[in-house]
């Protein structure tokens, strides 16, 4: 037991220090969707707060592997975070000048998103590099633990911090976990260092990219998994774009129960991850990442646009987010055993191109759908079939849009179950 221990010190200490910080980001990140939403009244100008984080961040994650194998993965990680936290630095002197704009927050958004791009890589392989072998699925069950446990807690957080001390309390705090973080990483955690061959090392970062979708090609079902995880992601952010314009302007609504909503999604990702790290290995895992996709995708949309109390919208929430992790971990697991440990850092990336490139376009469309689509239609609604489902006033246009992002999932699901039936290997 003591082995097992010591063979995961660094990953513990890792994990613990970077989960905190990501809690500490993750309530400045609330705080300012909130701020932005009160500012414009758009969902759509909210939304692309994630847009521009994420543009970036797709744009050049296929170059971002190759740099981040030839990098010392421990000063990558100490550099990307040092500059997002100079991120939050900027916010808060923005915030003290009154000069805040939401432009500002756009540009900060995507040069974290930039950060993001280059760490990501990293900080996957340098997980890979001090988990042994044995301990994938557990250590995979216990990063979904922590990012549950950011999910529940940051919103409470945030709105009990940004009522006490204000944006200035909220932004300190996000520092103070920096600080723990980087010390941690600094002085306690050892990665241990990559051989560098001459040929990876004299490779072009074109080559490096295209040695990362080599290998990808030639490995057709991680492929195949992050393609039908591409489109997930398309339902699933712009779902996140509708949330707050769902909630928010309800008579039942508001920034507390949007707190309360989110909160119990995190606390459904705390039970899926517990499971996650306690379940036995399944003797298929696209099976299981395809039916867990399956449910949450259409039990969240559906429940959560027709039920009109915030009751109902947490069990949609708890419903659609505890298979999360369980998809999370299998996935995981696959990628770890299939892939060599020296080519993932180009692999990640390219898988995180890939996989993610959906995600600006779906917080754009949701935002879009709800401002220009749906909110307008039943505005102008008096009677009918959609006001029956939907209800009236602000957030009828938002529950609309949920209910077609279900039926979206649902086709996505469907179209790769066709595709993914042949792989029944036993990762």
């Amino acid at each position: 037991m003591k082995n097992k221990i010591h063979s995961l010190k660094d990953f513990y200490i890792l994990w613990a220090t970077q989960g905190l910080s990501q809690l500490g980001s993750t309530m400045t990140n609330f705080a300012l969707t909130l701020w932005l939403y009160q500012e414009t009244g758009s969902a759509l100008k909210t939304a692309l707060l994630s847009v521009c984080s994420y543009v970036p961040y797709v744009l050049t994650s296929i170059f971002a592997g190759a740099l981040s194998d030839r990098w010392d993965k421990k000063r990558t990680m100490l550099v990307c975070d040092t500059l997002a936290a100079g991120c939050s630095a900027a916010v808060f002197v923005l915030l003290k000048g009154n000069l805040l704009c939401p432009w500002h927050l756009y540009a900060l958004n995507a040069l974290n998103g930039l950060m993001n791009t280059v760490q990501n890589p990293a900080s996957e392989v340098a997980a890979t590099l001090i988990i042994p072998e044995g301990q994938y699925q557990k250590t995979s069950g216990l990063r979904s633990l922590s990012g549950s446990l950011v999910t529940i807690l940051h919103p409470v957080l945030a709105t009990s911090l940004y009522a006490f001390g204000g944006m200035d309390l909220v932004i300190a705090v996000d520092l103070g976990t920096f600080a723990a973080a980087f010390l941690a990483l600094l002085l306690w955690v050892k990665i241990p260092k990559q051989e560098t061959r001459l040929e990876k090392a004299k490779e072009s970062l074109l080559q490096s990219a295209g040695a990362g979708l080599s290998c990808l090609y030639e490995n057709r079902l991680v492929l195949y998994l992050i393609l039908f995880l591409s489109g997930v992601n398309l339902a699933a952010s712009a779902f996140d774009a509708v949330l707050p314009a769902f909630v928010l302007p309800r008579a039942n609504g508001g920034e507390q129960v949007l707190g309360i909503v989110t909160s119990f999604a995190g606390l459904a990702m705390l039970a899926g991850s517990l499971l996650a790290a306690v379940l036995p290995e399944p003797k298929n895992r696209v099976r299981v990442i395809f039916l867990t996709m399956l449910f949450s995708l259409t039990t969240d949309n559906f429940l959560l646009s027709l039920s009109h109390t915030p009751a109902w919208w947490c069990v949609a929430q708890v419903l659609g987010w505890l298979p999360v992790p369980i998809m999370s971990t299998n996935l995981d697991v696959i990628v770890r055993r299939t892939i060599p440990v020296e080519m993932q850092g180009r692999v990640y990336s390219c898988r995180n191109a890939l996989q993610f490139f959906t995600i600006p376009l779906g917080y754009f469309l949701g935002g879009a759908m709800v401002d220009m689509v749906c909110e307008p239609f039943m505005a102008r609604a008096e009677g009918g079939l959609a006001v029956r489902m939907f209800g009236r006033g602000q957030g009828a246009g938002a529950a609309m849009v949920i209910f077609f992002l279900g039926i979206m999932g649902l086709m996505i699901c469907l179209i790769f179950a066709g595709i993914l039936r042949k792989y029944r290997p036993d990762q």
